[in-house]
């Protein structure tokens, strides 16, 4: 969540995906820019029950602390649920996903107290230049929305739409403009981001969305790629990782599971093979690259023996980073009606097994670095990330957003320590 509200004219609270926070960054500009003042915007998900659970309980704190202040929802589980959001006293208006990147959203005209329109009617995605949320460092380009995949536990595609991609042109626009403005790394971000370009003339891919643009933007230090679904990597995307070192060694998979009759259930596009074999091959052309993946522990008819297929494809993928829930049923979704669901103290112990395995494999990693040279662009408050995103505590001095070789001289509080002075900012 974001920073606690009422401290600002506007306040953005934020749930969810680093989309999410990409677009609160949208709605903060257009809110400012027409004026609105004494707002606070939550910006909901609805990937899980408890998620839209937290921001009721969010809303209800903002208006006790903050009386006089205009509440507006907007979001994913307002897109999905908007009359739900509606009913709370609390709630001065509710905007849809679309509506959440209009400015006139925010005016002074804007009276319409619900205004959520059909997100699958939506066949445009907005190109919105956003100047950076994580300080100076670290900057997100949203190239993708919406997703035509209907997993059984997701409700995302009916809070997002269907997919549409933003054409290479324009995100090499907004990369310019963001190398141009300081900025050391950027993410590439979307819902569905393996799905980029099906929408649009010539159908190209992801792996030649990033091929243009590092050719495009030779500026460029550091570009990262957003979890991603690993049965729809393309050809010219693993030869990237192969050959262009600004492209970070480092992904994070949409795996969800181990077990092949729970990905079926799932109804997921790959097998626990096919994950293996694409976390091996990624290894034969980077073989520094640290993979991170989404875990569900306790999916419907999950038994102990599933769950194991689960724990031992951590180690088969060669995982570092654990991204782990325990199964939440979502109402409207095909697996909330599975009759067989697992019950909920076995999903939060399987969740927790997962966790401490994943905080094992992260610390071996860490110690691994122990000794060595890493390239770290420097965020805020002493801290920096590693070409891995491994967390690094810095050295004083550093400027925010500049990218330096520093010598790894232990780990505490799950950090990479680098004691000795920068050897040199890297190039």
């Amino acid at each position: 969540m974001a920073e606690n509200p009422g401290t600002t004219p506007v306040e953005i609270v934020t749930f969810g995906c680093r989309l999410n926070a990409y677009e609160s960054e949208v709605m903060r500009a257009h809110a400012l820019d027409a004026g609105l003042a004494n707002a606070i915007v939550f910006n909901t998900c609805a990937v899980t029950a408890e998620a839209e659970r937290q921001a009721r309980q969010a809303i209800r704190k903002a208006r006790r602390d903050n009386p006089d202040a205009q509440i507006i929802v907007t979001g994913c589980a307002a897109q999905v649920n908007p009359d739900s959001f509606a009913k709370m006293p609390e709630v001065s208006r509710v905007i849809g996903n679309m509506e959440k990147l209009e400015k006139r959203s925010f005016g002074i005209e804007a009276t319409e107290r619900v205004r959520v329109n059909d997100i699958m009617e939506a066949r445009e995605t907005a190109s919105h230049l956003v100047e950076g949320f994580e300080g100076r460092a670290r900057a997100f380009v949203q190239v993708q929305n919406g997703c035509d995949h209907r997993c059984t536990f997701c409700i995302i595609p009916y809070g997002r739409g269907n997919s549409r991609s933003v054409p290479m042109g324009e995100v090499a626009r907004q990369l310019n403009a963001l190398v141009d403005a300081g900025y050391g790394e950027v993410v590439l971000t979307g819902v569905d981001i393996t799905s980029y370009g099906t929408d649009l003339p010539g159908e190209p891919k992801l792996g030649q969305l990033v091929r243009r643009l590092l050719q495009a933007v030779p500026g460029l230090k550091r570009l990262r790629i957003s979890s991603l679904d690993c049965i729809e990597m393309d050809e010219d995307l693993f030869r990237l990782f192969a050959e262009e070192e600004r492209l970070m060694p480092h992904l994070h998979l949409s795996l969800q599971a181990g077990d092949d009759m729970i990905l079926k259930r799932m109804k997921r596009r790959h097998l626990r093979d096919q994950a293996i074999a694409m976390s091996e091959r990624l290894r034969a052309a980077r073989p520094d690259i640290v993979l991170g993946a989404d875990l569900i522990a306790g999916f419907p008819t999950e038994t102990e023996e599933m769950f194991a297929n689960t724990l031992r494809i951590v180690e088969e993928c060669g995982l570092t980073w654990l991204h782990v829930f325990p199964y939440s049923e979502r109402p409207g979704t095909p697996a909330a009606r599975i009759p067989n669901q697992v019950p909920k103290p076995i999903r939060k112990d399987r969740a927790a097994r997962l966790r401490a395995l994943g905080a094992e494999r992260e610390a071996a990693f860490l110690a691994s670095r122990i000794g060595k040279v890493e390239d770290v662009l420097v965020e805020s408050g002493g801290l920096g990330r590693s070409a891995h995103f491994a967390p690094v505590a810095l050295p004083a001095g550093l400027a925010e957003g500049s990218i330096h070789r520093l010598a790894v001289t232990g780990v505490a509080q799950g950090r990479l320590v680098t004691e000795h002075p920068a050897v040199g900012e890297a190039a």
